[in-house]
């Protein structure tokens, strides 16, 4: 469950000429953001052609941000946020059995790569991708968002060992690890080859390797 925010007050300086206040002028850099990293990574992702593409001004971009550094990191913030509301959507669905859950979010992964024509990945898997040229604190939150998400999925994997869709002495740390390594991987296979086969493909070996009674 999420509260509302207020916005927060314009600060003092240049602002945008765009019509929008602060907080909409920044939220509005954050979504492309989002949109232009998980379609093409850091390195390729200039900061013109983000400020150019929405009507910011570079001097009005370091009002928000004082950094480019900043700035990825503010993105991967809010995709972490978006993603991790998600995942809790598909895991806390009493609706449906556990592995069920699973699937639903599967499913919705893979339609999602197919709605935006496979060109948009997972933001966090090609940040990982472009480790070299990351600093070392933005590796680290990269690292503490996965632990997050494996978190998350142990939870949903440990109901089923309640219900008894898995054994009861079923690993489901080390199953949640070894999802989350192999799911990365297929979104990057899925955009190749521009189908969600390989996600699939992944999900049903990842479901017959699950330890059963």
């Amino acid at each position: 469950m999420t509260t509302a925010l207020s916005l927060p007050r314009r600060r003092r300086g240049r602002p945008a000429r765009n019509g929008l206040d602060y907080a909409d002028t920044r939220a509005l850099l954050l979504r492309r953001g989002i949109e232009m990293l998980t379609t093409q990574g850091v390195s390729a992702t200039a900061l013109d052609d983000v400020l150019k593409s929405i009507g910011v001004p570079k001097g009005s971009f370091y009002h928000y941000f004082e950094s480019k550094e900043a700035f990825v990191t503010a993105t991967l913030d809010s995709y972490a946020e978006y993603f991790a509301r998600r995942l809790d959507r598909h895991f806390g669905n009493d609706a449906l059995t556990p592995l069920t859950r699973l699937a639903a979010f599967v499913d919705d992964a893979c339609r999602g790569v197919e709605r935006h024509g496979f060109r948009r990945g997972c933001l966090v898997g090609n940040l990982g991708q472009e480790v070299s040229v990351l600093d070392e604190a933005l590796r680290l939150r990269l690292e503490e968002i996965l632990a997050g998400w494996e978190d998350r999925l142990v939870v949903c994997l440990a109901d089923a060992t309640a219900v008894g869709e898995l054994a009861a002495d079923a690993d489901c740390r080390a199953l949640a690890h070894a999802f989350w390594v192999g799911w990365e991987g297929a979104i990057l296979r899925a955009r190749l080859r521009r189908s969600a086969a390989p996600m699939q493909a992944f999900f049903a070996f990842f479901l017959a390797a699950l330890p059963r009674h």
